[in-house]
């Protein structure tokens, strides 16, 4: 039964963001023709909570014009259906899913992988626990982690800081399930701040997040990636140096940038490992 849950989520979840109102959009077809209105009545008749028919999974609850997913780590998504057919829109991206039956209690559309998917209206009021408190799930810190150190060099004493502050930043990252359907989670940056002191002198003091790397950290890795960590290395003939890492939520590939910070406050940043 496992491979029908995948078929539903594989169907239902696509590249998206979050859809905060309807806003204007261009209702205009690819070749320019416009498109055939929506069915308001069958959208009326999608509004609520549907399980998969077999399994009982719950897949997603439609509010609005909008569908929810268990997972909150899946982005909501906009819908609207046009003749025989489902439509999930967001991000850019308007994919089709032909319908195969509907009614007040059931729901048959065909995935992208030609299956057909056969959801049951929801009849346990307990299912709507899914779906309360919809924030997106965090892996990245959810309190401020400060750390210190104090190193000697030259006879002199510096005091080394970072402080690692969880941030609203979103970052989506794009995933694929077996079918070959993009998924779109949502994460959250990191901010973290780093200073050097020689004495009671500051000497540096500067934030960073995930862009700081731009130019070191290849674009299409750094759009999906957070600013994880950053720890103090050691104090070298350079300066200061900070081990920042660079990685993609829920995936073994990170890159390591040190930033050194010089005994002068002035810092260079260089690409360690990947």
């Amino acid at each position: 039964m496992k491979w029908i849950h995948h078929i539903i989520y594989g169907s239902l979840l696509v590249s998206v963001a979050v859809w905060t109102s309807c806003g204007t959009r261009d209702n205009r077809t690819p070749n320019g023709d416009t498109p055939e209105p929506e069915d308001q009545e069958a959208k009326k008749a999608l509004q609520g909570i549907w399980i998969d028919q077999e399994t009982e999974t719950v897949s997603f609850c439609a509010k609005g014009d909008t569908i929810y997913y268990p997972d909150t780590a899946n982005v909501p998504v906009r819908f609207f259906i046009r003749k025989d057919t489902l439509f999930l829109a967001g991000g850019g991206d308007t994919t089709a899913y032909p319908i195969d039956k509907r009614g007040n209690h059931l729901f048959h559309f065909h995935s992208a992988t030609g299956e057909i998917v056969k959801l049951v209206r929801s009849e346990d009021p307990n299912d709507s626990i899914y779906f309360i408190h919809r924030q997106a799930a965090t892996l990245t810190y959810n309190e401020v982690v400060k750390k210190d150190t104090v190193v000697f060099h030259g006879g002199e004493r510096y005091h080394c800081y970072v402080y690692v502050n969880p941030s609203r930043l979103k970052v989506y990252k794009t995933s694929y399930t077996d079918e070959g359907i993009a998924v779109e989670n949502v994460y959250y940056d990191n901010v973290i701040h780093i200073c050097v002191y020689k004495g009671k002198t500051c000497l540096f003091s500067q934030d960073y997040t995930r862009k700081s790397f731009t130019g070191l950290v290849p674009s299409g890795f750094l759009n999906q990636a957070i600013l994880s960590n950053m720890v103090f290395s050691e104090a070298g003939p350079r300066g200061c140096h900070f081990n920042a890492t660079v990685c993609i939520p829920d995936d073994a590939s990170c890159y390591m940038v040190n930033i050194c910070v010089g005994y002068d406050g002035k810092p260079t940043m260089e690409l360690l490992e990947y």
